[in-house]
């Protein structure tokens, strides 16, 4: 059984960055595959990032290539997500999520352990 825990959301300025983090405890996070999703309000939770458990492959969704950039520190059970050039529409509550194995999936569904959420708020 993993918690994981989010931090770092608050209300930020377009063009600010942020660093969100995910803290995990109770498992062995190694071997976990991790992922971050977010939602807005009226809108079904979505893909943002992913990295495999050793942090050799990440995948993002298209509107935040560039721009964001997943990782993790194995020693202390913490994966980050770093959020540049930060624009209104990033605005959500986001979610770290943690699925077993070495794949990575861009799927909702697939992952069996989530954190509460950290909310992201980018004023214009």
């Amino acid at each position: 059984q993993v918690q994981l825990v989010e931090a770092g959301g608050r209300l930020v300025q377009t063009g600010d960055s942020l660093r969100l983090s995910c803290a995990a405890s109770g498992g062995t996070f190694s071997s976990y595959s991790v992922g971050w999703f977010r939602q807005a309000p009226g809108k079904d939770r979505e893909f943002v990032a992913a990295i495999t458990r050793r942090g050799g492959i990440t995948t993002y969704t298209d509107s935040v290539k560039g721009r964001f950039t997943i990782s993790r520190d194995t020693a202390e059970n913490t994966v980050y997500l770093q959020m540049n050039s930060l624009k209104p529409e990033d605005t959500a509550v986001y979610y770290c999520a943690a699925r077993s194995g070495a794949l990575i999936s861009t799927d909702v569904a697939a992952y069996i352990y989530w954190g509460q959420g950290t909310q992201v708020t980018v004023s214009s």
